[in-house]
């Protein structure tokens, strides 16, 4: 069984920044993709980046890309989302997600992913 449990969401000022943790439990942590999705008021949870776990190859939304990185440490089993340049665009509830068989664009997919943690809330103020 695997467990994930995220942390290092809250409230922040636009342009400011916030580094969101992935706990993970199981045993094969490295062997998973990581992906992070969010899902703001109304509106469906969509993808933001992912994470391979055998290369490590990553994969962003055009939203994210350049200001959001993603990166694990498998030893730690631990997956990091660094959120710079905040928007009032990026609230939103941040889930992490787990998934051994994830291929091609699956990463995108959210119905790709078995495994979830519990949300963390992201409040960007203007």
């Amino acid at each position: 069984q695997v467990q994930l449990v995220e942390s290092g969401g809250g409230l922040v000022q636009a342009g400011g920044s916030l580094r969101l943790s992935c706990a993970v439990s199981g045993r094969t942590f490295s062997r998973y993709t990581m992906g992070w999705f969010r899902q703001a008021p109304g509106k469906e949870r969509e993808f933001v980046v992912a994470i391979g776990g055998s290369e490590g190859n990553t994969f962003y939304a055009d939203s994210v890309k350049v200001r959001f990185t993603i990166s694990r440490d498998n030893t730690e089993k631990i997956v990091l989302l660094q959120m710079n340049g905040l928007k009032p665009e990026d609230p939103a509830v941040y889930y992490c997600a787990a998934d051994r068989n994830v291929y091609g664009l699956g990463y995108l997919d959210r119905n790709e992913y078995a495994y979830w943690g519990q949300g963390t809330q992201v409040t960007v103020s203007s």
